[in-house]
């Protein structure tokens, strides 16, 4: 913690009080917060959020360790365990109405932990991970999730090179290096104001995880094909996908929420990109997907998952969603990949991915949907098409990332040849 004060403390405890209601995703209530609070500047906004997830990634931690669930001496004590600042330095820096508080930090013994309390992780969750990765890989899982993620950053080939883009930003002091698996990724330790920023406004760079670059990758789409992105949502992998196909042939922007894909037009409008009709869908057997029947080259299914590979940056998702959820979700996911594999024409493929870490909603759901069509897909050696060093296939025809290993998101992707 860079610079703590009474205000800055009391409206990080205020922030936390509101987020740990749980009600909305954590981002946009915290961007609710900071709209009701416009007082705060722009360097007390990231310490304070700094402050916010470091509560919910570590709320059961914090919540033993302090004895108390409530906003002051979860923030107190994560301020002291997470961040490192003494409780001599703390009582120095907030208002004497939480001096008792730190005092009462200061004599509570250390409970012992259990590994599902030390990393913070719901007890159904712990249970499926223990189950799928053993505990000695479920505990570095769990360990890497606690962490801050990066920025990464996506360079738009059909207006930069990675070069170029990673020397015009060392020519500004902005300190960047390239990703260790995707050959179009920047990877920088803080945002530094990036949509304010010429290479962003031109349409040089995305914010795009590196697992998320890979999936897009994966799909080896190529100029000149007819190509889906079923699940399009805003569109981060859909600009990708149209880079990659040098913006000649075509390629459709499937959505359910016309919200998303109205956030997708100003992105489309900066990439320079023109091969792209997005269309908003009803459901998964809308009839003007069926017109496209058997005539795709390449599908891609970023399927709606929990998004728990993504709880480096999105930690709250851990505590909204139950063991209920991942079986309905996998229900959804089987419906929308059974949809969109007519429309794969023979020898096209098709490719499921999902940022989950869960075998219910990945290969599983692979699984289910081969057993129901028999003879029709055949898997693809996922590590191989992509050819990258430093993937490891694990003894699958899937790609497996996860951000102990690889650094990046967790993702599952799952290739089909049609037959």
């Amino acid at each position: 913690m860079e610079i703590l004060n009474p205000k800055l403390f009391d409206a990080t405890v205020a922030a936390t009080a509101e987020i740990l209601k749980l009600s909305s995703p954590a981002d946009i209530m915290l961007s609710r917060y900071f709209r009701n609070n416009r007082s705060l500047g722009s360097h007390e906004r990231p310490l304070i959020a700094d402050v916010v997830y470091s509560v919910i990634r570590n709320k059961t931690y914090l919540e033993k360790i302090s004895g108390s669930t409530d906003a002051p001496m979860m923030c107190l004590t994560s301020l002291n365990k997470i961040f490192g600042l003494s409780l001599t330095s703390l009582k120095a820096n907030v208002a004497k109405k939480w001096h008792e508080s730190i005092e009462n930090l200061k004599e509570r013994p250390i409970p012992e932990l259990s590994p599902e309390d030390r990393y913070s992780i719901p007890d159904w969750l712990w249970k499926k991970m223990n189950t799928q990765y053993g505990l000695d890989g479920a505990s570095n899982l769990a360990q890497a999730l606690l962490a801050k993620a990066p920025f990464d950053l996506r360079v738009n080939q059909v207006r930069a090179s990675r070069k170029q883009v990673l020397a015009e930003l060392a020519s500004e002091g902005i300190k960047g290096k390239t990703t260790p698996l995707s050959s179009l990724g920047i990877r920088i330790k803080e945002n530094f104001g990036l949509q304010k920023h010429r290479l962003f406004l031109e349409g040089h760079l995305e914010v795009q995880d590196e697992g998320s670059q890979i999936l897009a990758q994966l799909v080896g789409a190529k100029r000149g094909q007819m190509v889906v992105d079923f699940c399009a949502g805003a569109g981060g992998k859909t600009l990708a996908l149209g880079a990659m196909m040098s913006n000649q042939g075509r390629l459709y922007a499937f959505d359910v929420s016309a919200k998303r894909l109205e956030r997708l037009k100003p992105r489309l409008k900066r990439s320079g990109l023109s091969n792209v009709q997005t269309q908003l869908i009803g459901s998964e057997k809308d009839p003007r997907i069926q017109r496209l029947a058997g005539k795709i080259d390449r599908v891609l299914i970023d399927a709606p998952c929990s998004g728990l590979g993504t709880l480096r940056r999105n930690p709250d998702m851990k505590w909204r969603q139950s063991e209920k959820d991942i079986s309905s979700m996998a229900e959804k996911q089987l419906r929308i990949l059974s949809a969109a594999s007519k429309l794969v024409k023979k020898d096209g493929l098709l490719i499921y991915g999902t940022c989950s870490i869960l075998r219910d909603e990945n290969e599983s759901v692979i699984e289910n949907f081969l057993a129901e069509h028999q003879g029709r897909f055949e898997p693809v050696d996922a590590a191989q098409s992509l050819s990258i060093e430093g993937i490891d296939p694990q003894n699958t025809p899937y790609l497996k990332l996860l951000p102990n290993t690889h650094g990046c998101d967790g993702f599952f992707a799952a290739i089909l040849r049609a037959i």
